[in-house]
C-alpha cells in the first residue's frame, strides 16, 4: 500500500490528511509536508492519521520530529486518531500507546474537535 497526503485548511489550521502506510520508505513524505507547511508560515497543524493502516518506528519518529519542529517555532500540532474505527481503533493510536509516547501529543477523535477553540482551550482525549 502507498502513502497519500492531502492538504486542506480549516480556519487557521493547516490540515494534512494522511492515508496508507507510514514506514521507512513513505514516512519522509510526511516529514517533508510538515516542513513545507512550516516554511509557508503555518504554525497550527493538524495531522489527520485516521486512515493510516500501518505505522512503524520511522513513522513514529516523523511524528516526534513534527512535534519538535512545531514546538521550536512556537506552533501547535494536533493529531486525529479515532479511538474506535473500522478495524478496532486506530493503528497509530495503538502503536503510540505501546511505545509510551502517546502522552506527548494532543490527540483528538475528529477534525471538528481538533480545530475547535473555546475560551478555556480545547481539551484533548485523555492519554
Amino acid at each position: 500500500m502507498t502513502l497519500k497526503v492531502k492538504d486542506a485548511a480549516h480556519g487557521d489550521w493547516a490540515v494534512l490528511r494522511v492515508s496508507g502506510e507510514m514506514d521507512l520508505v513513505t514516512s519522509p513524505v510526511v516529514r517533508q509536508r510538515v516542513h513545507d507547511a512550516v516554511a509557508e508560515g503555518r504554525r497550527s497543524l493538524v495531522l489527520d492519521l485516521a486512515e493510516v493502516q500501518f505505522c512503524d518506528s520511522s513513522g513514529v519518529g516523523v511524528l516526534i520530529a513534527a512535534r519538535r519542529l512545531m514546538r521550536s517555532c512556537q506552533g501547535r500540532l494536533r493529531l486525529i486518531l479515532p479511538a474506535q474505527g473500522a478495524v478496532d481503533g486506530s493503528h497509530v493510536n495503538r502503536v503510540l500507546g505501546a511505545l509510551g509516547v502517546r502522552r506527548l501529543f494532543e490527540i483528538y477523535p475528529d477534525l471538528a474537535t481538533a480545530t475547535h477553540e473555546t475560551d478555556e482551550g480545547t481539551k484533548p482525549l485523555s492519554a
